[in-house]
């Protein structure tokens, strides 16, 4: 199993805004360099992105969760 860390602590965001779907959910493949979700630190938003491939197993943090810096955010299978 692999894991996506937070680079930075903020709020995390599943989605790209209230109106659109998730950038990823369970069960979705996951390529490196793919958005799995943005930090929002001081009104700037830095996007997370994958550096190992595979299937979203879980997301441990809820959207707009509170968030430090390396805090797991995603567990990946594969």
């Amino acid at each position: 199993m692999s894991e996506i860390r937070s680079p930075l602590p903020g709020t995390f965001y599943r989605k790209p805004d209230p109106a659109s779907a998730p950038f990823k959910d369970t069960g979705d493949t996951v390529a490196v360099g793919d958005v799995i979700g943005l930090v929002e630190v001081m009104k700037s938003f830095v996007e997370v992105k994958a550096e190992v491939a595979g299937t979203v197993a879980r997301y441990l943090v809820e959207n707009e969760q509170p968030i430090m810096a390396g805090d797991v955010l995603v567990e990946l299978e594969g």
